[in-house]
């Protein structure tokens, strides 16, 4: 069973460096004696992260079909938009208008259906707008939650009329179990890694 993990870098796993994040978590587990019998029985569980740091929807849609059809993917997982949510000072405006938004989540799942049966879009995590307004590491960036909340909701919404399983993450991480404001710590990775682990047991009913 092939499952491809798309997203940006909370995907990716920054700042976790026990296990590399959730997702790198999710594939040590599926790969161990823990699992359900379902993935020992399916024989060899491949689980690629395909996270990449600072990547939007707009990015991820550039490279999704070169990296799903090489990898052959049963279930395809998204997990990206929170860099879509990025406010930019200088414009006065959202990095991507929610309307481009939706339309390029429609996109990502019309691809995703080319390539896997079954498709996941997990939701978008919260900051710490302490940390987050102006952020040090980039000055020009700030990320707001009420921007984060309407994005998500546009997930959400998308899944609920498609059909699709969303689970979401808003109250999965409070402020304790982020690194820089954005990015989880470990503790963090560890939460989301639950969450998502449940969820994908519950969708593939086993």
């Amino acid at each position: 069973m092939n499952i491809c993990i798309f997203g940006d870098s909370i995907t990716w796993g920054a700042y976790d460096p026990e296990q590399g994040g959730w997702a790198t978590r999710l594939r040590n587990y599926f790969e161990s004696e823990d699992s359900p019998p379902y993935f020992r029985e399916a024989g060899d569980v491949q689980v690629y992260n395909l996270g990449v740091s600072g990547d939007t929807v707009d990015d991820l849609l550039e490279r999704i079909e070169t990296e799903a059809k090489s990898r052959n993917p049963d279930l395809i997982i998204f997990a990206i938009g929170i860099n879509d949510a990025q406010f930019i000072n200088s414009k006065n405006s959202l990095s991507v208008s929610p309307e481009q938004f939706q339309g390029n989540i429609e996109k990502l799942a019309a691809i995703a259906k080319k390539f896997a049966g079954k498709i996941i879009f997990v939701g978008l995590t919260r900051v710490d707008e302490l940390k987050t307004v102006h952020c040090p590491w980039r000055p020009d960036v700030s990320y707001f939650n009420e921007s984060i909340n309407k994005l998500d909701d546009t997930i959400r919404k998308f899944c609920k009329e498609n059909e699709l399983k969303y689970i979401p993450l808003a109250d999965v991480i409070g402020k304790n179990n982020l690194f820089d404001g954005l990015h989880p710590n470990t503790q963090g990775h560890i939460k989301i890694f639950n969450k998502v682990r449940s969820g994908i047991i519950k969708f593939l009913k086993i």
